[in-house]
């Protein structure tokens, strides 16, 4: 039998994928002051034993005030460095899974509560938050802090930090970087008409929206090694009127590729609270279709993917070159297994493991 689309290998300049199953970042608001402990080893290590092709790391902020939260992971200096390249030590004496991690600053919707204690923003008096920065000072929601307006020497500082975080990373041996201009966060921000008041030449024009992220995508690629690859994930759409639209999209993914871009990972949404999002399977891959079809860039197709065949279709008929799981491997960590199972694909399995495989699914595990 052919072998399923969803298990076919992808090569990404040097950094070979075994399929296309690739595990989205997912923030777990558990570091202590950005570093990396105990708990992201366990997950992370969980998660690199799934057979997945790629494991990608959580939102991890390039400075202290680009935090979600203060529980975020960071890389901004030496000793989140130090303890994150222990975790990944750790990580890859037993795993070979290609690690790749997202580069972030929350900007405006920085300086929260985690989740489960309800989210909201803290005050730089609480002792928990701080000041956020912006394009423009306009908070996200009614009653958030005001974020302050970034003036030229702040983002010259943004920059440098994407480069330097870009440089610990490839120190760290992370294999692809992925910098993070999509859900509102401080790059979407500059990107959308929606939160860029400005009127200087980061502000106005979608070329002049664009300039931040597009000079922070070249910072970052100047910074990795230039045989690894850097990718971009991206709201294709803010989902609310006189936001980001497709075509937008479509020109700033077409300035990424002339800049070196290698991968778009294709979200939607999350910089304005009265976005109108239709909700349902697969109701992001029309997009990454069209920057496909129309930029010629691989492609990661996300958002209510949960399905076996459901994710063989997105790749096997072009849609997307790969897909991005994230609750739905968190619920099954072995998803890339039964994924193979049902479709009569293989993946790696750690030799501990091995025999584990049932005896009527006796090719499920690739052995090298």
């Amino acid at each position: 039998m052919p072998t399923p689309a969803l298990f076919r290998p992808i090569q990404v300049r040097s950094l070979r994928l075994r399929n296309r199953i690739v595990i989205a970042p997912m923030c777990q608001y558990s570091a202590e002051d950005g570093c990396m402990n105990e708990w992201h080893l366990i997950h992370l290590g969980k998660l690199a034993m799934s057979g997945a092709g790629l494991l990608t790391i959580e939102a991890t902020a390039v400075t202290p005030e680009g935090r979600i939260t203060y529980a975020d992971l960071g890389l901004w200096n030496d000793i989140t460095y130090a303890a994150m390249s222990l975790t990944l030590e750790s990580i890859r004496r037993w795993s070979d899974t290609p690690i790749g991690i997202q580069l972030s600053h929350a900007g405006r919707k920085a300086s929260t509560e985690v989740p489960w204690k309800g989210g909201s923003q803290c005050s730089a008096e609480s002792g928990l938050g701080w000041q956020t920065i912006a394009p423009s000072s306009a908070p996200y929601t009614k009653g958030d802090h005001l974020p302050l307006s970034l003036d030229k020497d702040g983002i010259r500082a943004i920059r440098r930090a994407f480069g330097d975080a870009s440089r610990r990373a490839a120190k760290a041996g992370i294999d692809v970087v992925q910098l993070h201009v999509a859900h509102g966060y401080l790059l979407h921000q500059f990107l959308s008409p929606l939160s860029n008041f400005r009127t200087d030449e980061y502000g106005g024009s979608l070329e002049n929206r664009m300039r931040l992220p597009l000079e922070v995508f070249e910072t970052a690629r100047d910074a990795f090694p230039p045989e690894r690859p850097v990718s971009v994930r991206l709201s294709a759409t803010d989902w609310v009127e006189g936001g980001i639209e497709l075509e937008q999209t479509l020109t700033f993914a077409a300035e990424l590729k002339k800049r070196g871009c290698d991968v778009i990972h294709v979200t939607s949404g999350g910089l304005d609270p009265s976005q109108r999002i239709p909700v349902g399977p697969n109701y992001q891959v029309p997009f990454a279709r069209k920057i496909k079809e129309v930029v010629g860039l691989p492609v990661v197709a996300v958002g209510l993917i949960t399905g076996f065949d459901q994710a063989e279709g997105i790749v096997g008929t072009g849609d997307a070159d790969m897909v991005g799981l994230a609750r739905t491997i968190l619920f099954d960590p072995n998803w890339p297994w039964h994924a193979a199972v049902h479709l009569g694909g293989k993946v790696r399995a750690p030799n501990q493991y091995l025999r584990s495989q049932p005896t009527h699914y006796r090719d499920l595990f690739d052995i090298e």
